[in-house]
């Protein structure tokens, strides 16, 4: 029996297991401290996700690069991890608004242009007349 991680898969759980914590924290912001625990702004955590975000996104891709052989996904990808890490260090008003919203689209628009070059390179395996190959 072969085992193979699917990074891709991988990557997008990750992915989405970030935008629930995002998402589902802030809910329970006041009900939290209730029952002892503090997971809002505990930066252990957030170091954790973030770092564990980078290095499953970042594998996706690197795979993904080692078909398709452009830099574009790793390049916007990591702007966006950037963008999420300096929304945990920098707070002032309307902060996550300016880096967290574009710090997805970003993550998102890398694995989609990911996921596409590596559809282009399968096809280029199976007829051999594409001219990407320059033009990164």
């Amino acid at each position: 029996m072969n085992f193979r991680i699917n990074w891709e898969a991988l990557g997008i759980g990750a992915s989405i297991a970030c935008a629930i914590h995002c998402a589902v924290v802030p809910l329970f912001i006041s009900t939290l401290p209730l029952f002892g625990v503090n997971l809002v702004h505990n930066m252990a955590i957030e170091v954790l996700l973030l770092g564990s975000a980078f290095l499953i996104g970042f594998a996706t891709l690197r795979t993904g690069y080692k078909k398709h052989t452009r830099i574009r996904p790793i390049a916007f990808f990591s702007l966006g991890m950037i963008l999420f890490t300096i929304n945990q260090f920098v707070v002032f008003p309307y902060s996550s608004f300016l880096f967290v919203i574009p710090a997805a689209v970003l993550v998102v628009a890398a694995h989609i242009f990911n996921h596409r070059y590596i559809a282009e390179a399968g096809a280029c395996a199976i007829d051999g007349a594409c001219d990407h190959d320059h033009q990164h």
